[in-house]
């Protein structure tokens, strides 16, 4: 297979894998930390009304998908690529931090989660992945 075919494979499967991730914990989020009592949570406009009463801990469980599933993402990318493993990586963490900065226009969060988010999240996380494969970044 040829390395650029191999290498766009490799970042389809990562943000795939990533998205999947970060559903599964979007989903499983609320069990573990239960939104505030009354909120309905099922509608754009009742997610907008609950969130003025979310506390720190109801962002923990959002923080944690989009890291996971852009650090799954990336490391998977990077394993999956034949050249330019990191920049694999990182071409997925950018793909996350894109959808990150929609959410940050769609979904209403206090501005501090929107800062520790983008800036944590999703960079950070490919970096992290894309070193755990063993690939260093070399600029070039």
């Amino acid at each position: 297979m040829k390395p650029i075919v191999r290498n766009v494979l490799g970042v389809l499967a990562g943000a795939l894998l990533g998205s999947l991730i970060n559903g599964m914990i979007v989903n499983i989020g609320y069990s573990i930390v239960p939104p505030p009592a009354g909120a309905n949570l099922t509608t754009p406009e009742g997610f907008e009304a609950a969130v003025r009463f979310f506390e720190p801990k109801h962002f923990v469980m959002p923080f944690l998908a989009h890291a996971l599933g852009t650090f799954v993402g990336a490391f998977t990318a990077a394993r999956i690529a034949v050249t330019g493993k990191m920049r694999m990586a990182l071409i997925v963490g950018f793909l996350f931090f894109l959808g990150g900065l929609f959410m940050v226009a769609a979904v209403p969060a206090p501005f501090w989660f929107d800062i520790l988010d983008l800036s944590l999240a999703y960079f950070p996380m490919a970096y992290l992945g894309g070193m755990l494969t063993g690939t260093k970044y070399k600029h070039t």
